[in-house]
């Protein structure tokens, strides 16, 4: 079957889908576009920026390379992530791997409140088993695992799989399941050097420590390691709320084109000018965004990229209402490579506190404001190890984790912090928090 054309839906309400507009392969195959349906222009939203409700036919960036196909907008978030890719090459085995492929096999869970379907008069997705239940968790892993190692796995095994689908980024093993009929993320152990599920639990609840709303996180033990479950932040009850990954709305307003990249900054601008309303929730995201960044550069987690952050709405329909997402995939990346992937200030990508705070009043911070920010969470990173003992990290993955989080170059701006020195990393022309 050969998926050129398919129909757009948007489930913030399951039971009534609403029909969105046309999808169709274009750029020789590397992009997907969107046609709104009329019904939509009229009583629908913009579902990005760069996707405003007209009649034209809305492309995909020009600038795609041949190896990263994109859909246009929001759309793109709609797609699997790389390990949702590698199980439907595994699984379904498509007889072409297009991206309008992987957007139809991604089934019905996926990220947000988007879905896709064969029909424009019916919500038709692809069709999919029942969810996998908890009990279910070991053997959801032992599938994973011989995925990863290109064994044969069972028909039975394979449907368990296709209800679980990943809907969040990221090349890890994962699957969607549920908890007391709440719907979950399970994330498993890859080889890593670290207990890596223990260990991101570990890092989401010291995050909360800091004054930062991460995704609600829980850990099961297996046969031999742990599991990480991390609770879906994109549906409430039954409702489905529309998000966008920062990728996408950064995408959307072009500066990702700029000489910097897309980065914090750029995140918190966003958020200024189309957040919630009143301004206090403006200042209060733009707050917690400052200070997941300082946190990541404190506690290595380098693999910050604009897919790792998300905005969400509670009520799309009301234009400009997006919110900072909780926090997620947010542990120690064990590099030390002194640089995130996402830009901090005005020396880039580079891992410093002076870069931090370089560009603070974009997210509506005096540098003042800034430096109390940042002396909040060095207190919270300077109990990182007592926090992860108590989270049963092992003293031996501490001591791994301590190679980088308690090197020279973190530990240092932790413990000699000069808040006048820092100060002056900001450019004059920044020092005024456009919110005073």
């Amino acid at each position: 079957m050969r998926l050129d054309e398919l129909y757009l839906w948007f489930l913030g309400t399951p039971s009534e889908p609403l029909y969105v507009g046309r999808l169709q392969l274009v750029e020789s195959g590397k992009g997907v576009s969107l046609a709104y349906d009329s019904a939509w222009i009229t009583h629908g939203f913009a579902l990005s920026e760069d996707l405003p409700l007209t009649d034209l036919v809305h492309l995909p960036p020009h600038r795609l390379a041949a190896d990263s196909p994109r859909a246009v907008g929001a759309v793109d978030d709609a797609r699997p992530d790389r390990w949702g890719e590698k199980v439907i090459r595994f699984v379904d085995r498509p007889k072409r791997l297009s991206l309008m492929e992987y957007l139809y096999f991604a089934g019905d869970d996926r990220f947000g409140a988007l879905g896709v379907s064969t029909s424009a008069h019916t919500y038709e997705p692809r069709a999919g088993g029942p969810l996998p239940q908890i009990g279910d968790a070991q053997q959801l892993s032992e599938v994973v695992a011989r995925i990863e190692a290109a064994e044969p796995i069972s028909a039975v095994e394979a449907r368990i799989l296709a209800g679980g689908g990943s809907p969040l980024g990221g090349a890890k093993p994962k699957a969607l399941i549920t908890i007391t009929g709440e719907p979950w993320i399970i994330k498993f152990y890859n080889g890593e050097p670290v207990d890596a599920p223990l260990v991101e639990h570990a890092a989401m609840t010291l995050a909360s420590r800091a004054g930062i709303t991460v995704a609600t996180t829980r850990v099961i033990r297996l046969k031999d390691v742990h599991a990480l479950c991390i609770r879906r932040f994109d549906r409430s009850g039954t409702h489905r709320l529309h998000c966008m990954s920062a990728a996408t709305a950064i995408s959307a307003t072009g500066e990702d084109a700029q000489e910097s990249g897309p980065g914090y900054p750029a995140l918190a601008r966003i958020l200024r000018r189309q957040g919630t309303p009143p301004v206090s929730q403006e200042v209060a995201d733009s707050r917690e965004l400052f200070r997941r960044m300082v946190f990541n550069i404190l506690i290595d987690n380098t693999d910050d990229h604009e897919k790792n952050h998300a905005l969400i709405t509670s009520n799309p329909f009301s234009y400009a209402n997006f919110r900072l997402a909780p926090a997620f995939d947010v542990l120690p990346a064990n590099s030390g490579q002194g640089y995130q992937e996402f830009v901090c200030g005005v020396h880039g990508r580079e891992s410093t506190l002076a870069n931090a705070i370089s560009q603070c009043t974009d997210f509506g911070l005096t540098p003042s404001d800034a430096v109390n920010e940042i002396e909040r969470v060095i207190d919270v990173v300077d109990g990182w190890q007592s926090h992860f003992r108590k989270t049963g990290v092992s003293e031996r993955d501490i001591r791994t984790l301590a190679d980088y989080i308690d090197s020279e170059p973190l530990l240092s701006q932790r413990r000699s912090f000069d808040s006048s020195a820092i100060i002056q990393a900001v450019p004059k022309r920044r020092r005024t928090s456009p919110f005073r």
